[in-house]
Order: C-alpha cells, then sequence, then structure tokens
C-alpha cells in the first residue's frame, strides 16, 4: 500500500548496506562456526581406531558400514542347518570342505547387498544353483537367495530379483530333470515334479514379502515427509502470523511517535505545552506498542499457554481514534446493521486492517480526516476507510509491505480486500471478511 501512495517515488538506495557488506566479510562466518564448534567441545578428543571400530561394529546394520551381523548371522544359520540337514539325506553328497567352502562363498557377498543389490543377488543365486549341481544336501542354503532378493526388492530393484529368483528355478529344473545323469551323486534318478511346485511358491512368496516391505517402508517415508512438511507449513505459518502482528503494532506506534516527535520538535520553543502534550501522547504510545510487543513474544517464550491479554479487536476501535486524533488526523466511524460479536481471528483481523489503513492516512495522505465504516451482514463483515487528500510522494520509511499484510489476514479467514485511488484523488480500503457465528447451546445441552 506504501507503495501505491507514492506512486512510483523510488526508495533511497543504500539502506542497510554497511549490514550486508560486514556480513560479506571473508571467512567471518566460517571461524565463528569454528569458534562455536570448539568452544562446544572443549575437552573432546579423536577416539582411537580400535574404539571407532568397535563402534562400528555395536551399530551394526544400524551404521553406514557393511552388514556384519545379519551376514555373519546368515553364514552361521546356513553352515549349521545344512550340516544338520545332511544327516537326513544320505542319497546326496556329503558336505565336505568343498561344499562348506561353497557356502561361505554364497554368504559372503551378502555384506555388499546394501551397496551393489543386483550383482549381489545373481552371485548368490550363481554360487546356489553351482552348490547344488555339486550334489550337496538340500537346506537352508535358500535363505542366503531370500535374503539377497529382499535387499534387492527393498532397494528398488524388483526386476533383478525377479530375474535372479527365475534363473535359480529353471537351473534347478535342468538339473533335477535333465542333467542329473552326468552330475553328482552317482546313480542319481530325476526329482519328482511335485516338488517343483513348492519350490516356485517359494520364489512368489520371497518376492511378495520383500515388495510389501519396500512398500511399507516407503509408505512410513512419506509418512515422514508429510509429517515435516505440515510442521515447516505451520511453522512458517506461525513466523508469518507473528511478521504481521509486529508489522501492525510497530507500524502504527511508531507512525504517531514520529508525527508527534516532529510536532513536539517545531513547538518546543514556542508553544512549550504543546510540546509536552506531544511527548506525552509518545509515551502513551510507545507505552501501548511495548505492551503488545511484549504480548506476542510471550507467545514465543510459553508455548502452548493462553496468552495473559486478550487480542485486540474492534471493542479497542475508540482507542485507535483517539491515537489517530494525537497524530493529527480526524476519524470519524459509522457502523450499518445489527452489531454481532464477532469470532477471536475476524475480531483481530478488522481490527488490525483498520489499523493499517488509519497508518497509511497518517504516513502517506494529505488529507488530515478519515472515514471509518463497519457493515455487518449475514455472516460477513464489510469494512471501509476513505481518505480525501492525494498522496505526499514523501518517505516515511515504510517496509511497503502493508496492504501485502492486509491481503494476507483477508486470505486467512476467506475473504478479499480491495485498495486503490478514487477517481476524486483520495484513496479507499475496502475489505469483506466472511465468519460463522457460533449458535448457542440448545437448552437440553445446557449442563
Amino acid at each position: 500500500m506504501d507503495q501505491e501512495r507514492r506512486r512510483g517515488h523510488e526508495r533511497g538506495p543504500g539502506r542497510g548496506r554497511g549490514d550486508a557488506e560486514s556480513a560479506r566479510a571473508p571467512g567471518s562466518e566460517s571461524r565463528a562456526r569454528a569458534s562455536r564448534r570448539s568452544a562446544s567441545r572443549p575437552h573432546e578428543r579423536p577416539a582411537p581406531q580400535a574404539v571407532r571400530a568397535w563402534s562400528r561394529w555395536q551399530r551394526g546394520d544400524r551404521g553406514h558400514g557393511l552388514p556384519w551381523r545379519s551376514t555373519l548371522l546368515v553364514a552361521v544359520v546356513v553352515m549349521a542347518g545344512t550340516g544338520f540337514a545332511a544327516r537326513n539325506q544320505p542319497d546326496r553328497e556329503a558336505l565336505d570342505a568343498l561344499g562348506r567352502a561353497l557356502l561361505l562363498l554364497g554368504a559372503a557377498p551378502l555384506l555388499f547387498r546394501h551397496r551393489w543389490p543386483v550383482p549381489v543377488v545373481f552371485g548368490v543365486a550363481a554360487v546356489t544353483l553351482g552348490y547344488l549341481a555339486a550334489g550337496y544336501p538340500y537346506g537352508p542354503v535358500f535363505v542366503m537367495v531370500a535374503v539377497a532378493c529382499f535387499a534387492a526388492v527393498v532397494q528398488g530393484h524388483r526386476t533383478a530379483a525377479a530375474w535372479a529368483l527365475g534363473l535359480l528355478w529353471a537351473g534347478h529344473l535342468l538339473l533335477s530333470h535333465w542333467l542329473y545323469r552326468w552330475l553328482p551323486p552317482a546313480g542319481d534318478g530325476p526329482a519328482p515334479w511335485g516338488q517343483e511346485l513348492p519350490a516356485a511358491a517359494f520364489a512368489v512368496a520371497v518376492l511378495a514379502a520383500s515388495e510389501t516391505v519396500r512398500v511399507r517402508r516407503e509408505q512410513r517415508a512419506q509418512l515422514r515427509a508429510d509429517r515435516a512438511a505440515a510442521e515447516q507449513r505451520r511453522a512458517d505459518e506461525e513466523r508469518l502470523r507473528i511478521a504481521r502482528e509486529l508489522h501492525d503494532v510497530l507500524a502504527h506506534s511508531i507512525s504517531v511517535i514520529n508525527v508527534q516527535a516532529g510536532v513536539g520538535l517545531a513547538l518546543l520553543d514556542s508553544d512549550p505545552e504543546q510540546a509536552r502534550t506531544a511527548l506525552t501522547t509518545i509515551k502513551a504510545a510507545s507505552k501501548e506498542a511495548l505492551g503488545e510487543v511484549r504480548q506476542v513474544l510471550d507467545t514465543l517464550r510459553t508455548r502452548g499457554e493462553a496468552p495473559r491479554a486478550p487480542a485486540p479487536g474492534l471493542g479497542r476501535l475508540p482507542e485507535l481514534v483517539e491515537q489517530a486524533a494525537a497524530a493529527g488526523l480526524t476519524v470519524t466511524v459509522a457502523r450499518t446493521g445489527p452489531r454481532t460479536d464477532l469470532p477471536p481471528g475476524a475480531d483481530l483481523a478488522a481490527f488490525r486492517i483498520v489499523q493499517e489503513a488509519l497508518t497509511n492516512v497518517v504516513r502517506h495522505s494529505g488529507s488530515r480526516t478519515a472515514r471509518v465504516r463497519i457493515g455487518y451482514g449475514s455472516g460477513h463483515l464489510d469494512l471501509t476507510v476513505d481518505d480525501d487528500g492525494p498522496a505526499t510522494g514523501t518517505e516515511a520509511g515504510g517496509s511497503g509491505n502493508g496492504l501485502a499484510g492486509m491481503r494476507e489476514r483477508a486470505a486467512a479467514l476467506g475473504g478479499t480486500i480491495e485498495a486503490g485511488a478514487r477517481p476524486d484523488g483520495g484513496f479507499r480500503v475496502h475489505a469483506v471478511l466472511p465468519f460463522h457465528q457460533e449458535e448457542p447451546p440448545s437448552p437440553q445441552e445446557t449442563p
């Protein structure tokens, strides 16, 4: 709104240049961060290598290193379980050193399943197929394939995991029904076709379980991201609300103080009594501004607690008129329609819009009169602030965010606001703020 009133007057250049140059001092920010880090950890020393290694072992799969714990557990389960399973399979080859080496060779790539899941799942499937081709006993050897497939699917490589399981199943099919004549153990016959169905079901179950875990992890990650975005959005909205409150409070009060300070300086020698009145007005305006700023800051310090003082509303409009009169502005207030108790949000927004409109009249208008009309409609409030003077075109120290703040307040309630020059040379601010009245409880609901 300030920019519209000045009608294209440019702001003075160079404002805040000293602060910007001091912020760009080379190396100052990095040195400050380094000093803060050193001050916050004065007795911290680098941990020995053995301690760091032990910490990585304790973190296990939760750290950024290799998954030692789970890989070791899989290797132990496969080795021990295959040893027990071999006792009930006398028709298979004995589990010798070569067989155990193949089991270890299949478990070792699982250390890298988080870094290179595709090569690991194909490598483990190939080693497992070689183990079965050598005629060694069945058993928990397929656990290695399941773990590798799970890691690949969870990281999004579903196609690679399906191909690895499909090739393993197809290779086992060839070994069991066509190539068994030339492979150990000697004298082995074809496997029954009925066992292929459970093998296929196992492969499908591994893929389905891995996909389920992947989807749930993505859902949890999305929920965490949504919660973080919602918290950030609430923080941004709260920051904007506080910025609007501080802007409205300080802009109005400082404008009154600025005008009265000029009056006091001009009349200090010629009319001391009038200068004393201006100083009294400055004291009252500054006290009120400090009280409202303290109230806003208290809401930050005591999060979740109710504010000590009620938020301002149209009930304080007479005080606003008195402050404007002290700044040399005559304000008339007219109300139409049956007066209605407004909800706190609409009441605060209406007060701040009128306050900002009058502040801009004091700052940028050549008129010393303003008219405020408040119309109470059915479910909405109609606000109009008019002044008859042309824009002075003087720099009043405003930020130019007055109109933007009023629009944000109106939009938060689902309302609209229009501001602009009138054909007769004055300026008008017109806002429509919808609100919902709370119906009083019925007699049956009253305790």
